[in-house]
């Protein structure tokens, strides 16, 4: 991938995260349309500068991907867990403002 197109992909994720804009987001309507018009065009320039041979390389190990098999008992334990913290979380800042009485 020419380092140009590397180049303008780390700017276009560094303004899409960063809080800085080119129209400030207070801004009513304008705000929020710059981030909608630039970051989709800047996607499609970093696309076209990508070659045709690099990007059907990147297609054939998605579709490679797609076969492998999902881990769903890996799965149900971390939703396990991330449920667990959460009812916690609830019961202990339920207790400390005092609505378990």
């Amino acid at each position: 991938m020419p380092w140009y197109a590397k180049l303008l992909a780390v700017g276009i994720v560094g303004y899409a995260f960063s809080p800085i804009d080119l129209i400030p987001d207070f801004i009513p309507v304008l705000g929020y349309l710059d981030d909608l018009v630039l970051i989709p065009l800047g996607i499609m320039a970093v696309r076209a500068m990508i070659p045709d041979a690099v990007l059907e390389e990147c297609r054939q190990r998605a579709r490679h991907l797609e076969r492998k098999p999902r881990n769903w008992t890996a799965a149900v334990i971390i939703v396990t867990i991330w449920l667990g913290l959460t009812v916690a979380a609830i019961y202990w800042l339920a207790s400390w403002l005092g609505w378990s009485d």
